[in-house]
C-alpha cells in the first residue's frame, strides 16, 4: 500500500477527506489479489497499514479538537473510524486480537461524539407487557427539519456496535437518521414475532420530533433481512426497503421439503425458484442485496425482481462482488454500503433514479 495516507492536507471539514478515503478502501478491495489475501504475511502488511492509517487519523483528529477545528476532527474520527473496519474485514483471528480492534473502535466513536456535538442514544423500546427490546439511534447531522430515518436490523452474527461503526460514515453524509435493533435478541418474549417488535420501533419514531415519519425505511442484513421483508408487507408505514423480498422463507420451506421427502438436492441446484416465490408482494419500493446480507442467490433474486416487475412494482437487486478470503468471502463494504443509502436516499429523497440491477 502507498504511504500517502497521512491525513494533515485532506482533512477540510466538508466531507470531501471522507469520500476520499472511502474511495480509496473501495479501490483498494477492488484490487485485491486473491493469492496474496491467503498469505499472511500479505494480510498482516495490510492489517498494520490500515491500523496506521486510524491511528493517523485519530492523532489529527485529537489535534484538530486542541485546535479548537471540531468540523475537522469530526470528519477525521470518520476516517479513523472507516480505516478500522476495513482491519475488520481483512483481519483473521491471530492477525490482530479482537479485543484491540474493539478498544480503538470505542475511543473513535466516542471521539467523535465529543467532536461532533451528538448524542448517540441508548433506546429502551417497550413492547407493552411483552417486554422491551434495547437499540441505538443515530440522529442525523443537520437537525433543522425531521430527517428521513433509518431502521437497521441485525443478526446474531453481527453485533450493533459494529454495525453502526460501518454504517455511521455512509449515513451521516445523507443526513440520515438510523435506529439499530436487533429484532432475533431481546428481552420480548419468544411468541412475539420480530416484524411485531420492529412495529413498536415505527411507533417510537414516530414519536421522535427529530424523525419524518413519511420518510421511514427498513434495511436489514441476514437473518434481519427476513425480519425486515416481513415488517415491510404488513406496515404500511414503511416507505422503502432492503430486504430479503420473502424470499429466505421459501428457500427454507423448500429445503424443509426436501428435507421430509427424503429427496437429496444441493441448497440452490440452478431450477428455478418458480412457485416459491412470494404469493404477497411488499407494496414499497424494494431494495434485495444478493448475497450473505440476505443469505439469498443472484437467480432468486433476479426471478423475484422479475415476478414483482410484471405487476408494475419497485425492485431493485444489486449483486456486490465478493471476494474468497481464507474464512470465505471479502466484500468490499464501502462499494455496498454507498449504493444501498443512495437507493435509500432516491427513495426517500431527492437523489437520483439507480438501475434496477446493479453489478458492484
Amino acid at each position: 500500500m502507498e504511504g500517502d495516507h497521512w491525513p494533515h492536507r485532506s482533512c477540510d471539514g466538508a466531507g470531501r477527506s471522507l469520500a476520499r478515503l472511502r474511495n480509496r478502501a473501495s479501490g483498494f478491495f477492488e484490487s485485491l489479489s486473491v493469492a496474496e489475501l491467503v498469505r499472511e504475511t500479505h494480510r498482516h502488511l495490510w492489517v498494520s497499514d490500515w491500523m496506521r492509517i486510524a491511528d493517523d487519523y485519530r492523532t489529527f483528529a485529537e489535534s484538530a479538537r486542541e485546535n479548537g477545528s471540531v468540523q475537522i476532527a469530526r470528519e477525521a474520527w470518520l476516517c479513523s473510524l472507516t480505516a478500522l473496519e476495513v482491519v475488520g474485514n481483512l483481519s483473521c483471528p491471530g492477525d490482530i486480537e479482537s479485543t484491540d480492534l474493539a478498544d480503538e473502535v470505542g475511543i473513535s466513536m466516542r471521539g467523535f461524539e465529543d467532536d461532533a456535538g451528538l448524542t448517540i442514544e441508548r433506546v429502551k423500546i417497550d413492547c407493552f407487557d411483552q417486554g422491551a427490546v434495547a437499540g441505538f439511534f443515530v440522529p442525523a447531522l443537520c437537525r433543522e427539519a425531521p430527517a428521513a430515518t433509518v431502521i437497521c436490523v441485525s443478526d446474531e452474527e453481527i453485533t450493533l456496535s459494529s454495525m453502526m461503526t460501518r454504517l455511521l460514515p455512509v449515513s451521516l453524509r445523507r443526513n440520515m437518521s438510523l435506529l439499530l435493533v436487533d429484532a432475533g435478541n431481546s428481552s420480548v418474549r419468544r411468541s412475539f414475532k420480530p416484524e411485531h417488535i420492529l412495529q413498536f420501533c415505527l411507533d417510537y419514531l414516530e414519536g421522535r420530533p427529530d424523525v419524518d415519519s413519511q420518510r421511514i425505511a427498513i434495511y436489514g442484513e441476514g437473518a434481519g433481512a427476513s425480519h425486515a421483508s416481513r415488517l415491510a408487507l404488513s406496515d404500511r408505514r414503511i416507505a422503502a426497503a432492503v430486504c430479503d423480498g420473502g424470499l429466505l422463507t421459501a428457500v427454507m420451506r423448500r429445503a424443509s421439503s426436501r428435507w421430509m421427502t427424503g429427496l437429496e438436492q444441493p441448497a440452490h441446484d440452478g431450477t428455478s425458484t418458480g412457485s416459491l416465490l412470494p404469493s404477497r408482494r411488499i407494496p414499497c419500493p424494494l431494495l434485495t442485496v444478493v448475497g450473505s446480507r440476505s443469505m439469498i442467490w443472484e437467480q432468486d433474486a433476479l426471478e423475484l425482481q422479475s415476478a414483482y416487475r410484471q405487476t408494475g412494482a419497485d425492485c431493485s437487486v444489486v449483486v456486490p462482488n465478493r471476494i474468497p478470503h481464507p474464512l470465505g468471502e471479502v466484500e468490499n463494504f464501502i462499494a455496498v454500503d454507498d449504493f444501498i443509502f443512495e437507493w435509500l436516499d432516491s427513495k426517500l429523497g431527492s437523489a437520483r433514479q439507480l438501475d434496477p440491477v446493479t453489478y458492484l
